[in-house]
């Protein structure tokens, strides 16, 4: 029986890291910063008025992710927001492991070139090494039905690595195939 690698992960082994190690100068291969976790997130305010929001971005993120997420809910009331605390406010899903190399490969060959005017993705880290884009519309994956969409929900998706710096954390997740709009170089 044949064991199925992903591609990004393969490459990750045989390209990246060596690029990397080269780069940075690393004395180990446990230097080299990896990608740990990515974590799709949708606030959704809306939800206050409509319960059947949360059912459905549930379902749409477990659909582009290939995982199931789960609710997240509020920690206090607002009642400015009309919020009490533990209502649902939002959805997330943590990939990590194969799915996480899979769902990347689908976000930058597939999702990413169908945004309308696309010239590339901002290229500011959080400082930690870590990178959030920002999507507004989750009709750029092919997995939604455009047919079937209610409201035009956007998400947060954060690609955590184990860098220790931007400069780390940039150049991993370049080459990683994600189009930064300038280079920092």
């Amino acid at each position: 029986m044949s064991t199925y690698t992903v591609n990004l992960k393969k490459d990750y082994k045989e390209r990246i890291i060596p690029a990397l190690t080269k780069e940075f100068d690393y004395k180990s291969v446990m230097q080299v910063p990896k990608l740990e976790k990515i974590v799709i997130n949708q606030g959704l305010g809306i939800a206050v008025a409509d319960k059947k929001i949360i059912d459905t971005a549930i379902n749409e993120l477990t659909a582009i992710s290939g995982q199931k997420a789960v609710a997240t809910y509020s920690r206090k009331d607002i009642s400015n927001f009309k919020l009490r605390k533990k209502m649902p406010i939002g959805a997330r899903v943590t990939l990590r492991h194969d799915k996480m190399y899979e769902f990347l490969e689908r976000l930058v060959r597939v999702a990413l070139p169908r945004i309308r005017d696309f010239k590339g993705i901002e290229s500011k880290l959080d400082g930690k090494g870590n990178y959030t884009l920002g999507i507004e519309e989750q009709i750029i994956f092919p997995e939604i039905n455009i047919d079937n969409i209610a409201h035009l929900l956007g998400m947060n998706i954060t690609f955590v690595t184990s860098a220790k710096t931007d400069e780390e954390g940039y150049a991993l997740l370049k080459e990683f195939g994600l189009p930064f709009k300038n280079d920092k170089k």
